[in-house]
């Protein structure tokens, strides 16, 4: 009802417009970059051109991903689907099911012309129905190289491989162009952001309560925004070369990230600035009233059925399963009809490293002012086992130094709220604490949300509401290697985890 309710807007929205009105796509997204950028007031990460889009466009302050870790969430982007939604695909580095259709390959089928560089859709296996490679986000452009300003950035010229693509697409058809970074993805190179980016740890004007203040992580912080301008200044070329093309006035400019930081209490996990990203939306010839920002909540899932709007594709004529996602055509129209005051998020298996395979599964709903969590397993460990290295967490230097600080101390309060586990039911005022450090499970307003919450989920067909929710822990990791990473390692199998560090790994068994 929701995805026929938001056709017909979208249908009166187009109604005056013709085939030769559509809008090329240019979608651009980073890789683990949280709300942090000048058009977010961040004073020490500077992104001019995410702002320039901001201010020709519209700036998102309240987007979010249904799932903050990257397969599940660019599955939630493609499909329109939240990621309990999508069998396997709800999990990371997962088979995912050919019978659920991405936005990319429903253009492709209708003629648009469809591309993508580095990152699209995974890490994962897609293949179709005859086992034959998916191309989720279209004909792969890698071919352009440029030297990276530190050792741990990647060396894809993202907006050369742009240009290549622009140069051999054909002029009579629509274009979509999925530009997938891999920054600020770990790892970073330490110092990165003082001895490079010219940073001084004073810039940074907050530190979050679950983590500590100090020099550390601090220029942690610093190298992950040396890391986000870096993408920017890609974001800016490929902006330039729209211009000289004569096409940025008519090409939808999406500008966002995959999910939050990749810190501790952040990515892979579920909460207020693990979920949370940044989005800016531009189109010059589709949006009126530009430079608005907006605090209406948006979801990942608006996403596909919004692009298949501005594509003037009815979606019952894409192939792709239903949708709960609302387009955003009526916001770029200014028209206050899109309205809602929140976003369900939620988590499975995010990462190998505990037994059996289990992931940690978690259902949540996010307000203004507050944000309810369910932990339906809280007798694992939400960060991944310490013995295999907390594998849910990417190494890096806050990770390294509160393991450390704990070992040393063991009741540290912020490895207790990075890693520790932790209650069925959480709750926050956000109003009143921002970082979500102090939980309220028995606050009165807590039942309203676990209500509200169940209620969607179940409309939504969510195999946790039906006591099915195993069902998620027993899907087949799609690196063989790992399949059973937990006992394997436990024995003493020479295993592969590149993105924790040894020092990660705890010695013993914690209780």
């Amino acid at each position: 009802m929701i995805r026929l309710f938001a056709s017909l807007l979208a249908l009166t929205w187009i109604s005056s417009s013709t085939a030769a009105d559509r809008p090329n796509i240019l979608f651009a997204i980073a890789d683990d970059w949280g709300p942090h950028a000048g058009a977010y007031a961040t004073p020490w990460v500077k992104t001019p051109h995410f702002d320039r889009v901001a201010k020709d466009g519209l700036l998102f302050t309240n987007a979010y991903t249904p799932n903050a870790k990257c397969a599940p969430s660019r599955a939630c982007i493609l499909t329109g689907r939240n990621s309990w939604q999508l069998k396997e695909a709800a999990n990371h580095i997962c088979y995912f099911p050919p019978e659920f259709k991405g936005w990319g390959e429903a253009l492709a089928e209708k003629g648009w012309n469809v591309g993508h560089t580095t990152k699209g859709w995974g890490p994962g296996v897609a293949k179709d129905a005859n086992g034959k490679p998916r191309e989720m986000t279209g004909k792969a452009w890698n071919k352009r190289k440029a030297k990276p300003p530190t050792s741990e950035i990647g060396n894809s010229d993202y907006a050369a491989n742009f240009t290549d693509f622009l140069d051999a697409a054909p002029a009579d058809k629509p274009w979509a162009f999925w530009c997938g970074a891999i920054e600020p993805h770990r790892g970073y190179e330490f110092g990165s952001g003082v001895n490079k980016g010219g940073k001084k740890l004073s810039d940074i004007d907050h530190v979050p309560a679950y983590w500590p203040d100090n020099d550390v992580i601090r220029n942690d912080l610093l190298d992950y925004a040396f890391e986000i301008e870096y993408w920017d200044s890609h974001v800016g070329r490929m902006l330039a070369e729209l211009e000289k093309r004569g096409l940025l006035d008519n090409t939808l400019v999406v500008v966002t990230s995959d999910h939050g930081m990749p810190f501790p209490r952040s990515k892979g996990n579920s909460n207020a600035m693990a979920n949370h990203v940044p989005l800016a939306v531009m189109w010059k010839k589709g949006i009126t009233a530009a430079g608005r920002v907006i605090t209406d909540f948006i979801s990942f899932v608006d996403l596909a059925p919004t692009f298949m709007d501005v594509a003037q594709i009815p979606w019952k004529e894409t192939g792709m399963a239903e949708s709960p996602g609302r387009s955003l055509t009526d916001l770029f129209a200014n028209k206050p009809v899109h309205t809602r005051d929140h976003v369900l998020i939620g988590r499975e298996r995010t990462d190998v490293g505990r037994p059996n395979d289990w992931g940690y599964p978690i259902r949540g709903i996010i307000k203004h002012d507050s944000i309810f969590i369910e932990n339906f397993e809280p007798s694992r460990w939400p960060g991944g086992n310490p013995e295999t290295g907390y594998m849910d967490c990417d190494a890096g230097a806050t990770k390294t130094f509160i393991l450390d600080a704990h070992r040393k101390n063991p009741v540290d309060p912020f490895w207790q709220l990075c890693f520790g586990k932790r209650p069925a039911l959480e709750f926050y005022d956000l109003k009143k604490d921002p970082d979500f450090v102090q939980n309220l499970a028995s606050d009165p307003r807590a039942p309203t949300l676990r209500d509200q919450l169940h209620a969607e989920l179940k409309a939504q067909g969510d195999p946790r509401m039906d006591g099915q929710g195993d069902i998620f822990d027993k899907y087949e990791h799609a690196a063989k290697p790992n399949v059973g990473f937990y006992e394997k390692f436990m024995r003493g199998e020479p295993m592969k985890a590149n993105w924790i560090d040894k020092t990660d790994i705890e010695p013993k068994v914690l209780p």
